[in-house]
């Protein structure tokens, strides 16, 4: 739908609402607690001026988890969910809980394609509901073909490693050696250091026996069978694919470089991939295409030249998708101490920076660290970090300072998102003595943000003051500035990065000890609001709202005539939003949303007011 035609359906709305009190009839195929512009703002992401925008132009951030490492496992067979029924617990539990308004949906190419050239239209069938009950609670999708290690068929039944992704038929054509990744206390170093995955990685990636040719049309028919099987309101909801996980050339051609290796082998490869998409009926979904793995790895030995440097400008049909783990951090060697304030803001502005020279936005589509193990005790700091990074790259007690230099927001998504945590039981290699239960049942890992307590209700396994957080889920305009200041804990710690500087005392004296956020936007002309995603640590009675829009220690309901208001999420899951609503053109505007409050007189939140517009003035001058 165009700008044009969304606005004038916009005013037209604005301009019924204030002659009947019923409201506009919402479609047939409405979410639970969806308002006029919803059905619009779920019309298909779009990338534009470097940014994700929604049906009716407004820029969008994508926040969320994977769902999720069980389809790494034989369990389920490759799919995220035991039925669907788990899939709407989790998904629910997600939006509440974890905050979450996007999944990354892992798919899994070997059960896709058990036999060479046939699709199993019972696992798509299956997968394809799965994913309707994340689009049901209104969270936006984007399926990823996922693979580690190439495949669990290249593992001996014994063997201290397991892989995902390739069909075993792919494994057979090659006669490759025996997996031995030597001494590995970690199971990633199978990417470059066992012969086996290395190999078959190679021939994947050079077409040897047709892998990729038939990888290619198993996507195709795919992604066609899920456009076919979800309503077309749901479909409007995925957002779009992410062809392959974590690339990387398994060996180099002599002399071939990485960054030769990304131009020459792996591009023309994201080329083929997204003309599959066109031709399944995506056309207007961008491919969530991953550099190198280790083109913005953080211990210089395993860092690698890429980022997609001569791929020019990709431009809106592609979208920069990367990930980002720490690895000083998890080994317990090259960093002993925790993060720190601002640890990653380079790390993450190098992704910004990547996105906007290929003319697109980007997306961190996985990062993490384990939470349990030796190196578990600096997890609360590390995703604080992260975090912090994605929300802006200044960071906090620089960025009162130099708001102007935050730079977009990030989308992201946390690994992981699994709610049979600690319950599998997986064989290991279809090996009935090596049984994993415990952790994420994968390589030893223990990432997962969730877990099902004794009696089968999801709950966090981390901090929910970190994971349910506030973020600009839809900015009608141009977000120029946005820090959360979340206060989440290290263990009887508040981590407190970004105060408000005292030069602000009724700002700050207004905030106390409570979380905050600050956004900071330019208008457009829109009538539909900018909408942040309310933590359910702001019940509405005790969320208050400092803007040049208005001052509320408790937000009214939405109407198309208040500028500040509250409401619920669409998809029925309880999750809430504040609705901001600016319809002029040009203009600056701001909003700090905290819960540190209590019943502030109307004295205290003009004074408040007074003191943001000039920081406002002085900075964005």
């Amino acid at each position: 739908m165009s700008r044009l035609r969304t606005r004038l359906l916009g005013v037209l709305v604005l301009v019924t609402g204030f002659l009947t009190t019923a409201g506009p009839t919402q479609p047939a195929s409405a979410l639970t607690d969806e308002l006029w512009f919803d059905s619009q703002a779920a019309a298909t992401l779009t990338v534009d001026g470097g940014r994700f925008k929604d049906g009716l132009g407004r820029e969008v951030v994508l926040r969320g988890y994977n769902v999720s490492g069980e389809t790494k496992l034989k369990e389920n067979n490759g799919l995220p969910f035991a039925s669907v029924a788990d899939a709407r617990k989790s998904a629910t539990a997600l939006r509440a809980l974890g905050g979450g308004n996007s999944v990354r949906f892992l798919l899994s190419w070997a059960y896709a394609e058990p036999v060479r050239g046939q699709v199993d239209t019972a696992y798509l069938s299956a997968a394809t509901a799965q994913m309707g009950a994340f689009l049901d609670a209104g969270i936006r999708v984007y399926p990823d073909f996922h693979q580690d290690l190439y495949s669990r068929w290249l593992f001996d039944s014994d063997s201290w490693y397991t892989g995902d992704g390739a069909p075993q038929w792919a494994v057979d054509l090659g006669n490759y050696p025996d997996e031995y990744c030597g001494i590995c206390p970690f199971w990633g170093q199978n990417i470059t250091s066992n012969a086996a995955v290395t190999k078959s990685t190679y021939d994947f990636w050079h077409n040897t026996y047709g892998v990729q040719d038939s990888f290619l049309a198993t996507a195709q028919k795919t992604m066609a069978y899920i456009k076919q099987n979800l309503s077309a309101a749901q479909f409007q909801g995925v957002v779009g694919f992410d062809p392959w996980n974590e690339p990387h050339p398994g060996v180099l051609d002599s002399g071939q470089t990485s960054r030769a290796w990304e131009k020459d082998v792996m591009w023309p490869f994201y080329v083929k991939f997204r003309a599959r998409m066109d031709a399944a009926g995506w056309q207007s979904k961008p491919a969530f295409v991953e550099p190198n793995l280790f083109w913005n790895a953080n211990i210089d030995f395993q860092k690698q030249e890429g980022g997609l440097l001569d791929a020019g400008t990709i431009g809106p049909r592609y979208v920069f998708n990367t990930h980002f783990y720490d690895q000083k951090a998890i080994s317990g060697i090259f960093m002993w101490g925790k993060a720190e304030n601002g640890q990653y803001t380079t790390n993450f502005g190098t992704i910004r920076d990547r996105a906007t020279a290929g003319g697109t936005t980007a997306i961190v589509s996985e990062f993490g660290h384990p939470l349990a193990g030796s190196v578990s005790d600096k997890a609360p700091t590390v995703y604080k970090a992260m975090y912090q990074a994605l929300d802006s790259r200044v960071k906090g007690g620089s960025w009162w300072s130099d708001p102007a230099a935050s730079g977009p927001v990030l989308s992201g998504s946390q690994w992981q998102w699994d709610i049979y945590y600690g319950r599998h039981r997986e064989l290991m290699n279809d090996n009935p003595d090596k049984v994993q239960r415990e952790g994420d049942a994968w390589n030893g890992e223990d990432l997962s943000a969730v877990r099902l307590d004794d009696s089968g209700t999801a709950v966090l396994r981390q901090d929910a003051r970190l994971l349910d957080r506030v973020y600009p889920s839809a900015t009608a305009g141009s977000a120029l500035a946005f820090t959360y200041e979340d206060r989440s804990r290290d263990g009887s710690t508040t981590l407190t990065w970004n105060p408000v500087p005292s030069t602000l005392p009724n700002v700050s004296s207004l905030v106390g000890s409570g979380q905050y956020a600050l956004l900071v936007w330019r208008s457009d002309g829109s009538t539909e609001p900018t909408e942040l995603h309310l933590p359910a640590s702001f019940p509405t009675a005790s969320t208050t709202v400092v803007s040049d829009l208005g001052v509320t220690s408790a937000p009214p309901a939405y109407t198309t005539s208040t500028p500040v208001a509250a409401a619920k999420e669409p998809g029925g899951t309880g999750s809430r939003r504040l609705l901001l609503t600016a319809p002029d053109s040009g203009k600056l505007h701001y909003a700090l949303v905290t819960n540190g409050a209590t019943a502030p007189s109307a004295t205290r939140l003009d004074a408040a007011r007074t003191e943001l517009s000039g920081w406002l003035a002085s900075e964005f001058n």
